[in-house]
């Protein structure tokens, strides 16, 4: 019974790794072909040419809640204050994989 139920609970665990794991994973190269195309013009090099104090370099992201992926998914998504809404621009796995780009850039303080 024993090994039946360790069986059971192994498969589960490979079937739902094997099926989510995909559409979580980021493209860190397509992220920052996304961000060259979509965010540069506001966010060059990290900088913010609207807002300066609110740039994308990990202090800045820290100091406002914005230093996890699903944080800045969420901006990138549906916006706030001057920051527009990427939901009807971009899919969710783009918005994922600049989402990404931005927050390894801002750990290698956009370098």
């Amino acid at each position: 019974m024993k090994k039946l139920l360790t069986l059971v609970l192994v498969t589960l665990l490979l079937l739902f790794s094997a099926f989510t794991m995909p559409a979580m994973a980021a493209d860190i190269v397509n992220g920052e072909q996304i961000f060259s195309l979509h965010c540069a013009g506001c966010h060059i090099n990290g900088s913010n040419i609207i807002r300066r104090g609110k740039n994308l370099k990990k202090q800045a992201l820290k100091k406002y809640g914005m230093d996890s992926i699903e944080a800045v998914t969420s901006i990138v998504t549906n916006g706030k204050n001057n920051m527009s809404a990427y939901k009807e621009r971009l899919t969710e796995q783009q918005i994922t994989d600049v989402s990404a780009y931005v927050l390894e850039q801002a750990e290698k303080d956009w370098r």
